[in-house]
């Protein structure tokens, strides 16, 4: 509904920092086994993309739209998106930072 959109804008826009973000929207008391009105991506507080069919593709989406748009990651988030593109999504795996190559390495001798 337009109240929680506006709430995620409010978020985006508050000075929290938060620069990009996949969002959830659902009906007020809807439990987690409802689908969502609405997933979508907001990148620097515009709502790029809106009815998503998961938060799985929204997360690609978000790597991608990264990715095209030669975005940096969020400081407080970059090893975490660093390891999504170059650990699970396998992308760009010869330039990975000392941190994440470490991990990457523990990883593959649990195999």
């Amino acid at each position: 509904d337009m109240r929680s959109r506006q709430e995620v804008m409010r978020l985006m826009g508050g000075g929290g920092g938060l620069t990009m973000a996949v969002f959830v929207i659902r009906k007020e008391g809807d439990g987690l086994q409802e689908p969502p009105e609405d997933i979508g991506i907001v990148i620097e507080g515009i709502e790029l993309l809106h009815h998503l069919t998961s938060v799985a593709s929204a997360c690609a989406l978000l790597l991608g739209l990264i990715y095209a748009l030669n975005l940096a990651y969020p400081k407080p988030l970059r090893f975490t998106f660093e390891v999504l593109q170059k650990i699970i999504m396998q992308l760009d795996q010869h330039k990975m930072s000392p941190k994440v190559h470490n991990l990457h390495s523990k990883l593959q001798s649990l195999q």
